[in-house]
């Protein structure tokens, strides 16, 4: 069932656990997210980011995501990730996807605020729910990139206030991770974790995830995150599964048989992330 991202995320934030939200380009990624989410019976969130809506349209990315939402049982929110262009969030609006993000986490605090109010204040009059950034996630995510030295941690304090002028119904926190492959191990703050929920009291959103140990994610979570970010992983899956079959099959050009094993494989991890999550079993209907 197609449903807004508040209603998923305040679910989470008040029974401890986190979302897997789950980034989509293609028809066999929304099968391989629903597949994973009926399986684990879970809630789930299909986000797309602007570089995947430029490259399959965002008429088509809510088209299929609508219509596998609308044919299941599970709570599925459909979100836009990273959200910076101000007609492509009306875009989302228009073609009814549930949950956008406005990051405008590149400007100073007072701009952020502006920008972050101003799209809260359409998209709530439509029912659509609000995520915004605070702080600088480093890495590159399709067109965003932050270099790691102006990558910058989120501050408990701007983020109270933040909060309270915007009206955002979930935060995003900068707390160590990066968006892309980790050349080592990241180190999550969870003092600042910690600080920042007890702070805000409501649902944290944690993103560049792929790549972060489980018992990391895990302590996350129980310290307040309840929606984990999750794109890298899935590619990387994919990339293995086609690589794979195409080694053993040279021969073979039909494009069902050569993405149908990726699509598998992409389920597979996204079942495994939403166990380490929490959410297997918390559908609610």
């Amino acid at each position: 069932m197609l449903v807004s991202g508040k209603s998923i995320l305040q679910h989470a934030h008040e029974n401890g656990y986190a979302v897997g939200a789950f980034n989509v380009n293609n028809m066999e990624q929304v099968q391989a997210i629903i597949g994973a989410a009926e399986e684990t019976n879970s809630p789930v969130i299909i986000q797309a980011s602007q570089g995947g809506l430029k490259y399959a349209g965002v008429e088509l990315i809510a088209a299929m995501s609508k219509t596998l939402a609308e044919n299941t049982t599970v709570p599925v929110a459909i979100h836009l990730d990273h959200g910076t262009d101000f007609t492509q969030i009306m875009k989302c609006l228009r073609n009814g996807f549930t949950s956008v993000m406005i990051d405008a986490s590149h400007y100073e605090l007072d701009e952020n605020i502006r920008r972050t109010k101003q799209i809260v204040e359409m998209a709530k009059a439509v029912g659509v729910s609000v995520e915004a950034e605070l702080g600088k996630i480093g890495g590159v995510e399709d067109d965003i990139s932050v270099d790691e030295r102006d990558a910058t941690y989120t501050d408990p304090d701007e983020a109270a206030k933040f909060v309270a002028e915007t009206e955002v119904d979930y935060l995003a926190i900068a707390v160590g991770t990066a968006h892309g492959p980790y050349k080592g191990e990241p180190k999550l703050d969870f003092d600042r974790i910690k600080v920042i929920k007890e702070r805000l009291n409501m649902p944290l959103v944690l993103h560049g995830s792929s790549g972060v140990p489980e018992e990391s994610i895990k302590k996350a979570v129980s310290l307040g995150i309840n929606k984990i970010n999750i794109d890298t992983d899935i590619r990387q899956s994919f990339h293995r599964a086609v690589k794979k079959f195409v080694a053993e099959n040279p021969d073979v050009y039909d494009p069902r048989k050569i993405v149908g094993p990726a699509r598998d494989a992409m389920r597979e991890v996204i079942k495994t992330k939403m166990e380490m999550f929490g959410s297997a079993g918390k559908a609610w209907r």
